[in-house]
């Protein structure tokens, strides 16, 4: 049963996407508008059908009022979409911590390297922001490039997820600042980001949740001022 769900879903999602990217693509405006607010909702009854956190609901639950608000358009729209994806990407950095991503030897230098990535993308970007607009796109991309660290800690469709939500996002960011556009350049947006969520969900439900280590933990290695074996004692 929980199958037949999964995959009812899981095909839902699917067609949404073909049909929305064909919208896009050939400009069917109605058509558009009709499947872009059922992308996510679609993508999370596959999540919660496969068993996954309400956290991750959660994210694309996020996903859908930010897709429904960029709709709209207009400055305070868009601000405010951009705000329901930074809580989405909140919602996937407490699930990837869960998860150990951002534990290892190399955490710092992967984080280092997406840092270096954003203050790249930010730094290019910013001369053709509008004033209003380059302070909340730089604290966006910032947590964009967090998230999409800590996806890279889940494995190849974590790291996937990660990337493609940075490059649709980085298309969105080059619109605003007025660079020239690629063509099918609304088709890509959407094509990576629906690919992005995609790769976000498989990675979390694949990566087992890990307890944190407990506090004062060494690891197996006892320090040197503690000792190794209870000391003797005498009645």
């Amino acid at each position: 049963m929980i199958r037949t769900r999964a995959g009812a879903a899981l095909g839902a999602f699917l067609v949404l996407v073909l049909l929305h990217l064909v919208a896009v693509g050939a400009g069917i405006d109605v058509l558009r508008l009709a499947t872009k607010p059922l992308l996510m909702p679609a993508l999370a009854a596959f999540a919660a059908a496969r068993g996954g956190p309400r956290l991750l609901v959660g994210a694309l639950a996020c996903g859908w009022a930010g897709d429904v608000l960029l709709e709209i358009g207009g400055t305070v729209a868009f601000l405010l979409g951009m705000g329901c994806f930074a809580a989405g990407h909140v919602c996937y950095l407490k699930l990837f911590a869960a998860r150990g991503a951002f534990r290892g030897a190399r955490v710092r230098l992967r984080c280092a390297g997406y840092a270096v990535v954003w203050a790249a993308l930010v730094a290019a970007l910013w001369p053709g922001l509008d004033a209003g607009m380059r302070v909340p796109v730089a604290c966006y991309s910032l947590l964009l490039a967090a998230m999409a660290a800590g996806a890279f800690g889940l494995g190849r469709t974590g790291a996937a997820g990660g990337l493609l939500f940075l490059l649709s996002d980085g298309l969105i960011a080059a619109g605003l600042a007025d660079w020239p556009r690629p063509p099918g350049h609304d088709l890509w947006i959407m094509l990576t980001y629906a690919a992005a969520q995609f790769c976000l969900v498989r990675a979390v439900q694949a990566a087992p949740e890990r307890a944190a280590p407990p506090a004062g933990a060494y690891g197996g290695e006892a320090p040197a001022d503690r000792p190794r074996t209870r000391p003797l004692t005498t009645e």
